[in-house]
């Protein structure tokens, strides 16, 4: 009777001692002394059996009152006994800014809702030693030091300024463009127009000087050209279109300006030249000579009076005004270079500020 009696015990406290071990909550810290503001790990693990459900003590900023939460380290959970039982370790990096003993309490955790603790912790926070028998060891405030001044430190500023000063520079050209507005003027020497008595001779005697009509026997080009040349004269000087007409429409046109018999040699010389150009008529060489100076003669008598022979080249300003594109490039210009300027001073200034303060 007894021995089972013994046997009973044992057994019920086998089974009550498979169920308190089958959760196991321990709290570690890796060091029960610190200094203050120095750093201390809190680790809480538990095991237990896999497929129950853990909930895990939380905190806000602190474990307790005076231990601060630097950081709260990612939980890691590990598989035990072919992933019957887990193990997780939640990891908090700790730290006091005050001296004193802290004595932390038991951890609890819930597994399937009933709760588990820890054992207590404890941690001791003192001030840095001081030596005060040896108080001339300690010295006073030094005075401040005067940094030396180095190109980094004011080289964005000498940048900033030659570009202030160089945008500036443009700037202010560009108003002065703007603002006068100067016209383009141009200077033109124009060769005077020849009176048309002037273009006659000219031509007569540029033909009259060569001699390649003459030695060709060639009488067909000699008329052309002076009559080509008379009948320009004819059209500049009395305003009918010669070049375009006949002989006889040339001969009626100036026997309404002058008696027949002051046109009756040009007419025999135009005439002329008509069965030279289309009969093929071969007049002898004083022939030729002779109409040469009738024309000659025609043209001195019928030039007009007070007419300069020989007039000089004129010179002739011309002015081109700015166009409105152009007013509008420079304005478009001053616009923008203001808004550069501008901008360069303010950081200019900054710099300065900054550089001083």
């Amino acid at each position: 009777m007894k021995k089972s009696i013994y046997i009973l015990t044992l057994m019920l406290m086998c089974a009550f001692t498979g169920y308190a071990q089958s959760v196991s909550v321990v709290a570690e810290i890796d060091s029960v002394q610190r200094l203050i503001g120095e750093q201390a790990r809190i680790k809480i693990k538990v095991s237990y059996d896999a497929g129950k459900r853990l909930v895990m003590p939380t905190f806000d900023r602190q474990i307790v009152d005076g231990i601060e939460i630097v950081e709260a380290i990612k939980p890691d959970t590990q598989q035990l006994n072919d992933g019957k039982r887990l193990t997780v370790t939640n990891e908090y990096v700790v730290t006091s800014f005050d001296s004193a003993l802290y004595v932390i309490p038991p951890f609890e955790v819930l597994v399937e809702g009933e709760p588990h603790y820890s054992q207590e912790l404890a941690m001791a926070v003192y001030c840095f030693p001081v030596d005060t028998a040896n108080v001339e060891q300690f010295f006073g405030p030094k005075d401040v030091w005067q940094v030396p001044l180095e190109w980094r430190d004011v080289q964005s500023s000498v940048v900033s300024f030659v570009l202030l000063l160089l945008f500036t520079a443009a700037l202010v050209w560009v108003i002065v463009r703007y603002i006068n507005n100067k016209p383009i003027i141009r200077i033109v020497k124009v060769k005077p127009k020849l009176p048309a008595h002037i273009v006659a001779l000219n031509e007569i005697e540029r033909l009259k000087a060569s001699s390649e009509w003459r030695t060709s026997g060639n009488s067909k080009e000699y008329y052309t050209h002076l009559t080509d040349a008379l009948r320009v004269y004819l059209s500049e000087r009395f305003g009918f279109s010669a070049t375009e007409m006949t002989t006889a429409e040339i001969v009626d046109n100036l026997l309404k300006i002058k008696d027949k018999e002051s046109i009756q040699e040009l007419q025999e010389l135009l005439t002329m030249a008509d069965l030279v150009k289309f009969a093929k008529f071969n007049p002898p060489m004083n022939e030729n000579d002779r109409n040469l100076l009738n024309a000659i003669e025609f043209i001195n008598s019928t030039k007009p009076e007070g007419v300069e022979e020989n007039p000089q080249p004129t010179e002739k300003k011309i002015i081109n005004q700015r166009s409105a594109k152009a007013k509008r490039m420079l304005l478009f210009a001053i616009v923008l270079l203001t808004i550069v300027t501008l901008a360069l001073l303010v950081i200019f200034i900054l710099d300065i500020y900054y550089l001083l303060s």
